[in-house]
């Protein structure tokens, strides 16, 4: 048993000040969970010289990262310097020297994630990155602990809250899209350049982290379908409304029979459905399991403290092991064949927007076009268009497939302007 357990930190930004901060704070608490003192030993900084807010002795920082990771005394290194591949480097280094690792890195752990958690497998160590999805909720514990005993079917995350703020500004503020983008970014929800965000591609990870653990199988970020906040015309969160929908940028994932499909793009969601109340920064990961059934996760996304609370946890986890001499016992190989579902075993409701010319006969016209592809509609809503001479159709589907669903709109171009097009989805809860 050791008495004190010293700790690597790469990176004081917003989520390295975080973690420092709450084990300075909490040192009381650990020593009581641990029978061990934990402590910061050394911390990776860009400027020893930099003024700064931390109650750091500033003999502990460093710029050079190869001091931190070479230094035996060291037990864990934490990893929250953000970027791609000098925090692989970094990892993967830790691991090959003994090192339990520490990670917030999203970017890191969806695209490298199935390579390293076998490297620490095979360096008997620990690597744990609960902050690299959702902040301060704790989903990947949940997924590899609390449900361990289940078999995960699906899951839907609001998964990035920078665009979910957006969306509920849009809706209950009336706000145009540049108007709430601009107020993410004065409050620090969205980076000065938001295109990871509002494109999808962070989520996007998240997703592939969450998938590939709930399905025990290599999910690649390739695998995942994105469409952006870009694909969301004016009047749709209208439209969504009057459907009693709500617009969410979802993430979601399914495993059945088929393989797996993963998916992050704006939906219409249910009114009726957990997420669909999930708003401003907040995230929720909602879960169906064959055991547990429904459950769901809703908390902070980000944030300083949020995130450093899972990081901390994750901290916590690492010094349990060191304490009990299990470290590297995890096992993280995929169970399962990856097997990624084709466009024609996806299956879902969709809603079409189209703009068409206002004369006799084009419904018909419009509606055969769905007959051709054998997709059943559910509901046709027509209204006049603000251009003369045109109309407003809002179609909405019953179930069918993805490959459906796009052989429809190729058709539909050529004989209409497809304004905006959107997967339906929670109505089962309704």
């Amino acid at each position: 048993m050791k008495n004190e357990i010293s700790i690597g930190l790469l990176g004081l930004g917003t989520v390295g000040s975080g973690v420092a901060k709450i084990i300075q704070q909490h040192q009381q608490d650990l020593h009581h969970k641990l029978g061990a003192q934990v402590l910061i030993g050394k911390v990776l900084v860009r400027d020893t010289n930099k003024d700064r807010l931390s109650s750091l002795d500033p003999s502990v920082f460093t710029t050079d990262i190869e001091e931190i990771l070479n230094d035996s005394s060291l037990d864990i290194i934490v990893e929250v310097m953000g970027g791609i591949d000098g925090a692989k480097l970094a990892i993967e280094k830790a691991l090959r020297a003994g090192k339990q690792v520490v990670t917030a890195n999203k970017d890191v752990m969806a695209e490298y994630g199935h390579d390293l958690l076998k490297l620490a497998d095979a360096e008997k160590c620990d690597l744990f990155y609960e902050a690299s999805v959702a902040g301060g909720v704790p989903i990947i514990r949940t997924l590899e602990d609390g449900l361990a005993s289940d078999r995960i079917s699906s899951l839907m995350g609001i998964v990035n809250g920078t665009t979910n703020f957006i969306l509920t500004k849009m809706k209950k503020e009336n706000m145009s899209y540049d108007d709430a983008l601009a107020e993410a970014t004065e409050l620090g929800y969205a980076e000065a350049d938001p295109s990871a965000d509002v494109d999808g591609i962070d989520a996007a990870r998240k997703m592939v982290i969450l998938s590939s653990l709930a399905f025990s199988t290599e999910v690649h970020l390739d695998d995942v379908l994105v469409r952006g906040m870009k694909e969301i015309r004016d009047g749709d969160l209208e439209l969504a409304t009057k459907f009693g929908y709500t617009m969410k940028m979802v993430g979601s994932s399914t495993k059945d029979e088929d393989g797996i499909e993963v998916s992050v793009e704006p939906i219409f969601l249910a009114n009726s459905h957990p997420l669909a109340s999930v708003n401003n920064e907040f995230n929720a990961v909602y879960i169906y399991g064959d055991a547990v059934g429904e459950t769901m996760l809703y908390g902070p996304g980000a944030g300083s403290l949020p995130t450093a609370t899972s990081v901390v946890s994750d901290i916590i986890a690492a010094c349990r092991n060191l304490q009990l001499g299990v470290n590297g016992k995890r096992a993280h190989s995929a169970q399962h064949e990856r097997v990624i579902k084709p466009e024609t075993k996806r299956f879902a409701k969709y809603c079409h927007r189209l703009l068409v010319n206002d004369e006799v006969g084009v419904l018909s016209k419009m509606t055969s076009i769905y007959s051709k592809h054998e997709a059943s509609i559910q509901s046709v809503m027509q209204s006049p268009a603000e251009q003369v001479g045109k109309a407003e159709l809002v179609l909405l589907t019953h179930q069918i497939s993805r490959q459906q669903h796009l052989d429809v709109l190729s058709d539909l171009e050529g004989t209409a302007s497809v304004i905006s097009h959107y997967r339906i989805e929670g109505e089962e809860t309704a």
